[in-house]
């Protein structure tokens, strides 16, 4: 979790934990007191966490890199240093401050990024609190591996005037055959695909767009510390409604897709996260029927959607048996991201019943 992606001074610093804490016993104190370096406030950490039925997965997936995360946050160390720091001793200041915030993480159900008020994602850091999901979506590695790059070859190309005299749909408003790249990231949340393309696709327009104006305030002040106001444009709205007449070449979307059994079973550090921005309908799919259906109207003739799906290939496949997809593949997986192209959607939208 370097920081050389994230070449700014914060204009103020990150929120503090925020929680109320309950007054701990002599015995706890006295205990917490022997827990002299690095490792042993991570071991602590650990136990707390482990004790309390902690849930990861904002930014780690497991309690030893969440331990290790919030220790070093904590004493203003570099993560990637802790094993050379781990037998370091911790000044009474120190401890008073890791005790706090390791009772915080225990007692208080939320993600450690909410309490600390800033999130890691493939080497950028974001402000991150309740306005927006945690920054985790599986679509950033795939730009940060250039893993959309064979459909962005602009060499492979034919002029953009030659393909829409082949097509007789609307195709929205069309670019010329000069022009950058057009990259939309829908559901945007705080910004952080928006920023991340911004950055490994440096000849974009990037438009980032989310219904909740909470969301795109946060992603505001990301784009700020960023530096990036002229790069990136914030539009509120629902899917497409305020981008009529746009289109593009790439449009990245991790919509909310969580079916309706797995929200009720949600551990409480998800549930502390905006709802409307997990879940959509039954099989999580409502949101997505809507997307595919609007899509080909906003994508360039050789445009592509990179559309994040988690762990609902199934409820997918079941929902929409006869479209054509690619599979993106990433660490978790290779069933989690699908890319459709503009042709395909065009294709499997005119096979559906009219109403």
């Amino acid at each position: 979790m370097s920081s050389d992606k994230f070449p700014f001074a914060p204009v103020a610093p990150f929120s503090p934990y925020r929680a109320n804490y309950s007054p701990q016993s002599a015995s706890l104190i006295d205990a917490q007191e022997s827990l002299r370096t690095l490792r042993d406030w991570v071991r602590y950490a650990i136990s707390r966490m482990q004790a309390a039925g902690a849930s990861f997965g904002h930014g780690t997936d497991n309690p030893f890199d969440e331990a290790v995360w919030l220790v070093c946050w904590c004493l203003h160390l570099p993560v990637e240093q802790y094993d050379e720091l781990a037998n370091a001793t911790l000044l009474p200041d120190e401890r008073r401050k890791l005790r706090n915030l390791i009772d915080a993480r225990a007692q208080c159900d939320q993600p450690l990024a909410y309490l600390i008020g800033e999130a890691w994602l493939m080497g950028f850091r974001f402000r991150a609190d309740a306005r927006a999901l945690v920054p985790r979506s599986l679509l950033a590695e795939a730009l940060v591996n250039h893993a959309f790059d064979p459909w962005l070859n602009r060499e492979m190309l034919q002029p953009f005037h030659d393909l829409a005299e082949e097509l007789d749909q609307g195709l929205g408003a069309q670019p010329p055959a000069s022009a950058p790249y057009r990259v939309l990231d829908l559901c945007t949340g705080g910004g952080s695909l928006a920023i991340i393309a911004a950055h490994y696709l440096p000849d974009s327009e990037v438009v980032a767009s989310d219904i909740s104006a909470d969301a795109l305030q946060l992603a505001a002040e990301n784009i700020a510390d960023y530096g990036l106001e002229n790069r990136i444009r914030l539009v509120q709205g629902d899917l497409f409604q305020n981008l009529q007449g746009e289109s593009f070449k790439l449009i990245l979307c991790n919509p909310p897709y969580v079916n309706a059994e797995s929200m009720a079973a949600l551990p409480s550090e998800y549930r502390a996260e905006p709802e409307k921005a997990l879940g959509s309908g039954p099989d999580g799919m409502d949101l997505i029927t809507r997307l595919l259906h609007e899509a080909p109207e906003h994508l360039w003739p050789c445009g592509v959607l990179a559309l994040e799906i988690g762990h609902e290939m199934p409820n997918f496949q079941a929902r929409f048996p006869t479209l054509t997809w690619t599979s993106i593949p990433v660490a978790q997986g290779d069933d989690r991201i699908v890319l459709i192209t503009a042709d395909d959607l065009r294709q499997w939208r005119e096979q559906q019943p009219l109403g």
